[in-house]
């Protein structure tokens, strides 16, 4: 349900704007910055919650402001010619500013649920078994995976052969029903995972204890970094009862952001959660950017779709790749040989920016678009009206309209009117998706390291910190396409977001390097019987 709503909800804030990207972009701009802003603040909550309301609570806010959403569009699209005249069209534009912020509500739930299922529970219902918890990570990112292929698919076949409206309702009516289904689903995992109700502020009697039993030698790890059991827990002591008065409580939430980001800082896997955060910028992955460049190159949509399939694949591949990976090479060292695995698939991007079809031209000004737009007061392209055109304008409208928005630009005899070479975007998409075997792999050590290296006490607080930052870059790479939208600068975007990628890497591996020390690059034997060597007899637990 919650993907579903991810895909449908820009098309139908497009389909209700008139085929404009305005209402998506504020909406766009609206959750980035919300969960930017209240990340840690939402991880806080996490913190100093029973774990069984913060997974019932956010579970029914997330459904049912997807619900409420649902509603008040169908509404929308049954009366938008009435809504129009009322009070001047202002009444239409409430029940935009209330859908937008209701779809933000569902989606700072969703950030909530996520932390504390993904972060917290699993870690719980792993007990003192790594490799079980590496399973059931890998397990929840395939099915991440395929409801990223199928929820679309369900929704886009509603909406092309009904129409925005019983798409509306048949995500309202999942949604209810999912609801139901996952808190009953919920309440079983709790009754039977007692440690689940067991949230004590002592880190020492916290579930992290069982999974890793430190010694009083403070010697560097043989894997580098091991679960923290042993951090001061003075500070989380609970303190004497007293007023608090109106201005503390005010300043609260600015002081729960201030020490999120500062906790987040001192973290000794700080590196390597940078290191996630960097690849968020970035211009290479399947999302409308890159799809819209696609059609600028000929691709077709069915075309696409199958590039897309494709990207799942490896995806899936990757999570299969690091269970096997971490079994033979450990946790840190199969992040830095995925990381390695991801920037070799990407230098094929790098050379697809030089190759024969690609639209780069360093004598056209990134920002020459935009230039335009803002000081030379040239309209924007528009979208025929319904009557001059057919009805599927996603299907055959977007092709048209980007490729001729872009003729002007590519006034060479070599691009035009012959068809564009194909080795550039060939070559582009290639590395994009061959990189999702490491990318996704990569994504899966990271989270574990923060799963196993976070005390209880600071886990949702620092996933939440974690969010904040993925979203910051995520907002970044936006801008940064903003400032120059022409095909002619992708070439350079690309180039950008492997520098970035790249950077996100060098963190990575400097975090590992800091753990491992010269068993670095120690790879020939696999790592759980160094660590059973170098651990108390009763350990046996490996990285």
């Amino acid at each position: 349900g919650d993907r579903m709503w991810h895909f449908a909800v820009s098309v139908f804030l497009v389909e209700l704007y008139g085929n404009s990207l305005l209402l998506t972009a504020v909406y766009g701009l609206v959750v980035a910055g919300s969960v930017l802003l209240l990340g840690a603040i939402i991880g806080d909550w996490v913190d100093k919650n029973s774990r069984l309301k913060v997974a019932q609570t956010s579970l029914v806010v997330q459904n049912a402001s997807v619900i409420l959403c649902g509603i008040i569009l169908m509404i929308v699209f049954l009366f938008k010619t009435q809504l129009l005249t009322l009070y001047h069209g202002w009444l239409l534009t409430v029940c935009y500013i209330l859908v937008i912020t209701i779809a933000n509500i569902a989606n700072l739930a969703s950030t909530a649920t996520a932390i504390t299922i993904q972060r917290d529970w699993i870690v719980v219902v792993a007990g003192e078994d790594r490799s079980k918890l590496a399973d059931m990570n890998a397990t929840i990112r395939r099915i991440d995976q395929l409801t990223n292929i199928l929820a679309p698919m369900a929704v886009g076949q509603i909406m092309t052969y009904g129409s925005p409206m019983i798409g509306c309702g048949f995500i309202s009516g999942w949604n209810l029903m999912s609801m139901c289904v996952e808190y009953l689903l919920l309440w079983k995992v709790y009754q039977k995972t007692p440690t689940l109700a067991l949230k004590s502020a002592k880190v020492e009697e916290s579930e992290l204890k069982q999974l890793n039993v430190k010694t009083e030698s403070d010697t560097k790890p043989a894997e580098g970094v091991q679960l923290i059991v042993e951090k001061d827990v003075t500070g989380f002591e609970p303190q004497q009862e007293k007023e608090v008065s109106c201005t503390a409580r005010i300043a609260e939430p600015f002081i729960t952001f201030r020490d999120g980001w500062v906790a987040y800082y001192n973290q000794p896997v700080f590196l390597a959660g940078m290191g996630l955060a960097f690849l968020y910028m970035t211009v290479l992955g399947f999302d409308c950017i890159t799809t819209g460049y696609a059609y600028t190159q000929g691709l077709s949509g069915s075309v696409l779709s199958l590039l897309m399939g494709a990207s799942a694949i490896t995806g899936i591949m990757g999570t299969v790749a690091f269970t096997w990976l971490r079994r033979k090479c450990g946790l840190i060292r199969t992040g830095l040989i995925s990381g390695v695995a991801q920037f070799a698939c990407l230098v094929l991007c790098a050379i697809s920016v030089f190759m024969p079809g690609s639209p780069l031209d360093l004598t056209v000004s990134p920002f020459a678009d935009i230039s335009a737009r803002l000081f030379e007061n040239d309209p924007l392209p528009t979208i025929a009206s319904p009557e001059d055109k057919p009805e599927m304008v996603f299907a055959t409208g977007m092709p048209s309209l980007l490729n001729g928005s872009t003729t002007p630009a590519n006034s060479d005899p070599e691009m035009s009117p012959e068809p564009v070479p194909l080795i550039s975007v060939s070559l582009l998409f290639a590395g994009v998706i061959a990189a999702r075997v490491g990318l996704w792999s990569f994504d899966l050590t990271v989270t574990q390291l923060l799963q196993e290296n976070v005390i209880e006490s600071e886990r949702g607080i620092i996933n939440g910190v974690q969010n904040s930052m993925n979203y910051l870059l995520d907002l970044l790479h936006f801008i940064m396409v903003i400032l120059a939208p022409n095909p002619e600068a992708f070439g350079l975007l690309v180039l950008i977001s492997v520098s970035f990628v790249a950077m996100g890497h060098i963190m990575y591996f400097r975090f590992a390097q800091k753990s491992l020390g010269k068993q670095l690059f120690v790879c020939c034997t696999p790592d759980p019987k160094t660590v059973a060597d170098s651990s108390p007899p009763g350990n046996t637990s490996t990285v």
